[in-house]
């Protein structure tokens, strides 16, 4: 293994004042500098000794982050000659809103086609902007590529704007892009349109279509949008229930819904009432997830593919390629229509 001089370039960055362990932050340190490409497989490392004497930390600290990478096989020691980076680890930083059901297929999809040499730390903003804006801040410089689901806030523009473009993947949700930005997004409006009138003869089934949007949502109001053009173009009586408390279900209704909790009520209510689903009342569920083909005798929904901007997002992780991609939402008719 050859050594070099870029060892005499690298600087520990150690904060006194931080919660972080010292050892995790030499870690850290360590880390960080093989994403920005200041370290390289071979480059040669500070001795503990040397380490100890310059940032003033105890042997047992700086030997126990070094023991650590070792075990990561990110460096290995070489008898007097030190230690060395064995393996060129990429961090990524991703960043999503919550993590309910569809999120984990999402998830597990991004984490299956990760390439071996990547690290992902995931992070949750539960729609907070100022969560979001916090965790952005402290995560700048630290990450070799940034895969962040923004939602509708006024602030995201400033706080996405401290990311270098070309480390940003926007995921889920085209908003607050620009052609400068890489973007793995679903189409909240226009896919709901015309995946409904593939199945124009179902919905004529019913003598009324009601959109459940629910005053806790954060879902794009575009859905809604679409919903009702979708309905005045085909005469189908409608309406739109943004309080959850009313949701009460009658016969000869349809139902679509953005939430689970309101699925959840909808199966309740047949059950109380007697009402078979796809027969007397319909229900179109948001967002696949691995369970509502199984649920009473399937749920219909209209989804994206979660499973596929998972590998789309690890693939922009792998490539320095540009990606600007619609992943496809379509319908899939079960029983409850």
């Amino acid at each position: 293994m050859a050594e070099n001089n870029k060892n005499i370039e690298f600087k520990y960055l150690i904060d006194s004042a931080s919660d972080v362990p010292k050892f995790r932050q030499l870690v850290e340190s360590v880390n960080n500098a093989i994403s920005e490409k200041k370290l390289s497989i071979g480059d040669h490392l500070p001795s503990v000794n040397q380490v100890c004497k310059e940032y003033n930390l105890s042997r047992d600290t700086v030997f126990k982050a070094y023991s650590l990478l070792k075990e990561q096989g990110v460096i290995e020691s070489v008898p007097n000659k030190g230690y060395f980076i064995a393996k060129e680890i990429r961090r990524v930083f991703l960043f999503l809103d919550t993590f309910k059901a569809y999120k984990e297929v999402l998830y597990d999809s991004f984490f299956k086609n990760l390439p071996k040499n990547v690290i992902a730390d995931v992070h949750f903003h539960h729609y907070k902007p100022d969560v979001f804006k916090k965790q952005i801040e402290e995560s700048i410089g630290k990450y070799a590529k940034y895969v962040v689901m923004p939602f509708d806030d006024a602030s995201m523009e400033d706080a996405l704007g401290l990311i270098p473009p070309e480390k940003l993947l926007l995921i889920d949700w085209n908003i607050f892009s620009s052609e400068d930005n890489n973007v793995l997004y679903q189409d909240f409006g226009r896919p709901l349109f015309e995946e409904f009138e593939k199945a124009l003869h179902l919905m004529k089934k019913y003598n009324h279509f009601q959109f459940v949007y629910p005053e806790y949502t954060n879902h794009p109001y575009e859905s809604v949008t679409y919903f009702i053009k979708f309905c005045k173009k085909h005469h189908i009586r409608y309406d739109v229930l943004k309080n959850s408390d009313l949701f009460d279900i009658k016969k000869g209704v349809a139902y679509i819904s953005v939430s689970d909790r309101i699925l959840g009520r909808f199966l309740e209510q047949t059950r109380e009432k007697n009402l078979e689903p796809g027969e007397d009342v319909g229900f179109v569920s948001y967002n696949e997830t691995p369970m509502k083909k199984f649920i009473y005798k399937g749920i219909t929904v209209l989804s994206t593919n979660f499973a596929e901007m998972g590998m789309k997002a690890a693939e922009f992780v792998a490539n320095d390629e540009p990606m600007r991609l619609c992943i496809p939402t379509t319908l899939r008719i079960r029983e409850s229509l």
